[in-house]
């Protein structure tokens, strides 16, 4: 019967590790199996950075760069008017947090109310921006909308 104290590993199936450096008769011996000089043949760190080529210009750099990355760009979870419509009561206060319960929008990510879709509710809305036309369409059914700022998550 096996049992985990009575295993073994099939005969044949192991081998004894080769000892290196342990002089001309080991199969092994002198340079080790590194060769002969140049980094990888030296004790020590062997790391290379990521992308390194041995000197020659890596590929990253030799590709030609294309267009512009703004770093200040905002990044919206967008949610239309329609869906706010649909979805939520009249007189309901719309917080990013209730946005989030439902799935409409990422956590912490700035949310932008854009404008498709009709409102015949009255609610107020808190977002971090909105378009021109979603502004006009929740203020002509009545509604309210307010700005947050950069802490605009707090509006549980």
């Amino acid at each position: 019967m096996i049992k985990l104290h009575n295993l073994e590993p099939k005969e044949g199936a192991t081998k004894k590790r080769k000892r290196v450096g342990r002089g001309i008769g080991s199969g092994k011996g002198k340079t080790a199996g590194r060769g002969h000089k140049g980094q990888k043949s030296r004790s020590g760190d062997k790391k290379m950075p990521p992308g390194f080529e041995g000197g020659q210009t890596p590929l990253y750099m030799r590709v030609p760069k294309r267009g512009f990355k703004n770093s200040n760009r905002k990044e919206y979870s967008v949610v239309n008017v329609g869906v706010l419509n649909e979805l939520f009561e009249e007189g309901e206060e719309i917080t990013p947090h209730k946005l989030y319960l439902r799935g409409l929008v990422s956590k912490g990510e700035p949310i932008k109310i854009l404008g498709d879709g009709d409102v015949s509710k009255k609610f107020t809305v808190l977002a971090h921006a909105f378009s021109k036309s979603a502004k006009e369409k929740i203020e002509k059914a009545g509604g309210v909308c307010k700005v947050l700022g950069d802490k605009g998550w707090l509006g549980k």
